[in-house]
């Protein structure tokens, strides 16, 4: 079994992003929103924010407290919408209960919705509109495909997983790849079964270890999405990466797999819309 590592997509990805500087000529900036310290959203947060800098982006990090009022939250995050100097914004999500996260959807200029959280950019990545931004993660795993020599046109595809922030919308830019897309999820019967049928298979369904090698059809392409926290504290992914050994052709590890590429890619998602921007003259 070949493993997919993500350094070797990132690096590429860091390579446009350059490319695309000169274009602009300037630093395109990326503001960070936090609500609270969760473990996980400080994790990701850390992380891009060192993958930007490596890039050469300027980023910038906005700290709620956990139980900031839902008003105050709101002006605050329309002022960071609103600031000229900023081109891009990633709001780490989900936001606690008393925040209208809804509301900070519907809100965000979706020229600078790096994430794909906008109605607008949701509507574009359904349509096939290329001008929108599709989730970094789901993005991610269309790069680490396609930069791995993969022609997805008239492939099998399982995605395990239906959430808006991994699962349908990955599957809709693997249809505008002309890949052939089962959506699977917890009501799904046989699901072993149905994975089997597939060439690529994606799982981020965000249970650890939960795909194993009666999942996988021989030679097939594994994608491994999830970040979870096993019984020994250690990090894994939703693939028992092990078990899978001699029945799948290509895998992703976690770590090390799709998570630096979704970084790399909202690096290159924060350069797109500082382009996009100096065209438009905002």
């Amino acid at each position: 079994m070949i493993t997919w590592k993500g350094a070797e997509i990132s690096a590429k990805l860091k390579e446009k992003v350059e490319q695309d500087m000169q274009k602009l000529g300037r630093v395109p900036k990326l503001v960070i929103v936090r609500v609270g310290e969760k473990p996980d959203d400080v994790s990701y947060e850390r992380g891009a924010v060192k993958k930007l800098h490596s890039f050469g982006l300027e980023t910038e990090t906005r700290v709620f407290a956990e139980d900031v009022e839902n008003d105050v939250f709101q002006r605050e995050f329309r002022a960071v919408n609103e600031d000229p100097s900023v081109d891009g914004i990633l709001v780490l999500r989900p936001l606690p209960p008393q925040i209208d996260e809804k509301a900070v959807e519907r809100a965000i200029d979706p020229m600078k919705d790096l994430d794909g959280i906008s109605p607008v950019n949701i509507a574009r990545i359904f349509s096939g509109d290329k001008s929108g931004f599709a989730p970094c993660t789901a993005e991610a795993v269309v790069c680490m495909l396609k930069m791995n020599g993969v022609n997805l046109s008239g492939k099998r595809v399982a995605v395990v997983g239906r959430s808006m922030v991994v699962g349908r919308p990955l599957s809709m830019l693997l249809l505008h790849e002309n890949a052939t897309v089962t959506i699977c999820h917890s009501k799904t019967v046989d699901l072993p079964a149905v994975c089997q049928e597939a060439e690529i298979l994606v799982a981020c369904v965000g249970r650890a270890r939960m795909i194993g090698r009666d999942y996988v059809r021989q030679d097939a392409a594994v994608i491994d999405v999830g970040i979870n926290v096993d019984e020994d504290g250690r990090l894994c992914g939703d693939v028992n990466f092990e078990e899978i050994e001699g029945r799948a052709a290509y895998a992703t590890p976690v770590p090390g797999g799709v998570g630096g590429v979704t970084t790399a890619v909202l690096a290159d998602h924060l350069v797109r819309a500082a382009l996009f921007r100096a065209q438009k003259n905002v």
